[in-house]
């Protein structure tokens, strides 16, 4: 369970920040590759993953038909992808075609969805990106789904962007892409990073001043880290 208040604090840290504490945990893999948000957004995207896995579309499974059936997988993540969430789709990193466009992109906002992220492409990405909801993708690509891809399991572990994402894992977006925290370290990482972002906002105030980075990133003199100490102070941070 994701509390408001680890929530709050991810809101605020970047995805930089993340990689490093989970660099430091032994964890390498955690970024989603190659997507970006399909409009860069003030406020992080953060929630637990709710999956949708495509496998690659076979003809005789996928006419244009299909979507007349009431439970087409991908038509239910959007119906049931709990208000929060991140709907995580594993489009085989194929952006050759959409894995959702805007309707049911804005339905899904609409649900209270805190956002979405694909490793494949999305169509009618200009009105995708006009929703308060964060949104990432690979690429736009207006073919329809069914001509690469079959919609096929719902909450599952799946693959995105070469990043495992089981559900219940912490997906936290900013403009430079997207983390996946594993649930169970959301609160540490979250309380560990807030504290990463204030020295960098200090090492950066200092660097911009004429500091040099050694003994000051990572400290090691004990002047810095006074310096440092002072700044909080002063700051509140």
């Amino acid at each position: 369970m994701l509390s408001d208040d680890t929530r709050a604090k991810l809101k605020k840290v970047s995805t930089a920040s993340i990689a490093t504490a989970l660099f430091k945990r032994g964890l390498r893999n955690q970024f989603i590759q190659g997507v970006v948000p399909v409009a860069p957004k003030d406020e992080n995207m953060v929630g637990p993953a709710f999956t949708l896995r495509y496998i690659p579309a076979r003809e005789d499974r996928n006419p244009i038909t299909v979507f007349r059936n009431a439970d087409h997988p991908q038509r239910v993540a959007v119906e049931t992808c709990p208000p929060g969430h991140v709907l995580v789709m594993d489009g085989r990193k194929d952006a050759r075609a959409a894995t959702a466009g805007s309707i049911l992109i804005t339905r899904l906002a609409l649900r209270g969805a805190a956002g979405v992220v694909t490793d494949a492409g999305m169509r009618d990405a200009d009105g995708i990106g006009k929703l308060d909801m964060p949104a990432y993708f690979a690429k736009s690509s207006a073919p329809t789904n069914l001509t690469l891809h079959e919609a096929l399991d719902i909450d599952v572990p799946i693959s995105c962007g070469d990043a495992a994402v089981f559900p219940g894992d912490i997906m936290v977006g900013d403009k430079d892409g997207v983390m996946v925290i594993p649930a169970h370290l959301a609160d540490e990482i979250a309380d560990e990073c807030t504290g990463m972002e204030s020295f960098e906002d200090f090492v950066l105030e200092q660097v911009q001043g004429g500091a040099a980075i050694i003994g000051l990133y990572p400290c090691t003199k004990d002047e810095n880290q006074k310096k440092y100490d002072d700044w909080r102070a002063r700051t509140g941070r």
